[in-house]
């Protein structure tokens, strides 16, 4: 019988592993996005400084590098399906008990869990999807997936800028745990991946050494560094620009809570457009070229509503194309699923993704805390501009890695 990915088209399997990942995937971000929304009125709540809620936000940021790396050995150890319940449980029950905190240190702890668990969802749905589709249409699906951020942003800005005015903030995060709900439908229909069933069976003999120190043996060592600081220099870029967007439209522009909302889901129609067509771009013109371009659209977006605020915005529709350009930008993501799968081996593919993209996420604890600290003197404008260089950085370091296009997966 031939493995998912031997398929001439997708089947219906291939389409539930796709839209069950993506629905991981959304309110995984959905939940990182609501909470910087909610961060002015839990301050107001809670007494807590700007400074007080970056290291609240850092910290959830911090806990998805954890989580990342242990979800990610739990995966190639215990495959697919299951890890994926586990993290989507894990941030459902964190996002819940966040409505019933009464100061930093409760709201802290009860983030850290749900950055914990939002660590290893990505990873574990990228790996399912890379593993399930055919190569030719990897890059796609792939971008599919991860389309699942913008939708989670929109969701997260109606939900921060539109309701959440008339609930209030506890109310929201009450709410936030119906994602739960999940888990019972890909406990029933969702097939294990038959790439991970298939090397379990096979009885190869494993390293002694635990999986996530198999990537910085000598075989591994370079390609994952590598794929790290590739990942450090994305997140860089993506989170010095969102931890503090909607404070920095509402505080420094003085925009409402809803207009600043109704801003945020013009990025993401730039974002969603970005993903969708950033996969069929990888496809056709290969991984490498296609980072670039996205890379660079997302600079020049950057440095425009921060930077050159004053000269755009006296032409509303020029600011909001450069905010479209912002979120467009950002479609470079689709392109990790895809590329981590084609650069490791199934014995490690999950851990060397998760560790990789969620030890970059976790050392962004620090992106907010800086970018506070930076608009003290700049204002959060001259914080958040810092991303451009970084989306720079990205487009440039790609060239350091091997054309993927195409590639059969190792085993």
């Amino acid at each position: 019988m031939s493995l998912l990915n031997e398929y001439e088209k997708p089947t219906g399997q291939h389409y539930r592993i796709l839209f069950m990942s993506w629905a991981g995937w959304v309110f995984d971000f959905y939940d990182l996005i609501l909470f910087s929304f909610l961060l002015i009125p839990i301050g107001h709540e809670l007494h807590l400084s700007n400074v007080g809620l970056s290291y609240v936000l850092g910290a959830s940021l911090a806990a998805t590098a954890v989580g990342g790396v242990v979800f990610g050995i739990l995966s190639d150890r215990f495959g697919r399906k299951s890890v994926l319940q586990w993290t989507i449980l894990t941030y459902s029950i964190g996002t819940f008990l966040c409505g019933i905190a009464s100061s930093l240190e409760v709201l802290l702890f009860f983030r850290i869990i749900t950055g914990f668990g939002v660590g290893g969802e990505w990873a574990t749905g990228q790996t399912y999807v890379g593993e399930s589709f055919p190569p030719k249409m990897r890059g796609r699906y792939g971008a599919i997936m991860q389309t699942g951020a913008p939708f989670g942003i929109v969701l997260a800005s109606i939900i921060g800028g539109f309701v959440a005015p008339e609930i209030g903030w506890r109310i929201c995060f009450f709410l936030s745990v119906l994602p739960a709900l999940l888990v019972v439908f890909i406990r029933k229909r969702l097939p294990e991946s038959d790439v991970w069933l298939e090397r379990k069976s096979a009885g190869v003999p494993q390293p002694h050494e635990s999986k996530f120190f198999q990537l910085f043996s000598p075989v591994h060592r370079k390609l994952f560094s590598k794929s790290l600081v590739l990942a450090i220099f994305d997140m860089s870029a993506y989170w010095f620009t969102y931890s503090w967007l909607p404070g920095y439209l509402h505080q420094e522009r003085q925009f409402t809570l809803t207009k600043s909302a109704a801003w945020m889901l013009v990025t993401q129609a730039g974002g969603l457009i970005g993903y969708l067509t950033f996969g069929m771009m990888a496809d056709k013109i290969g991984r490498r070229p296609a980072y670039s371009i996205y890379s660079f659209v997302m600079a020049i977006g950057l440095v425009m509503i921060t930077i050159m605020w004053n000269e755009v915005v006296v032409f509303p529709t020029l600011a909001l194309a450069f905010m479209f350009l912002v979120g467009f930008g950002t479609g470079m993501f689709s392109g990790y699923g895809p590329l981590f799968a084609e650069l490791f081996p199934t014995s490690i593919r999950n851990t060397a993704m998760g560790s990789a993209f969620n030890l970059a996420r976790g050392i962004q604890f620090f992106t907010p805390v800086i970018i506070a600290v930076i608009a003290e003197q700049y204002g959060l404008g001259g914080g958040i501009s810092l991303a451009a260089l970084f989306a720079l950085l990205t487009g440039i370091w790609i060239w350091t890695f091997p054309e993927t296009k195409g590639k059969i997966l190792d085993t």
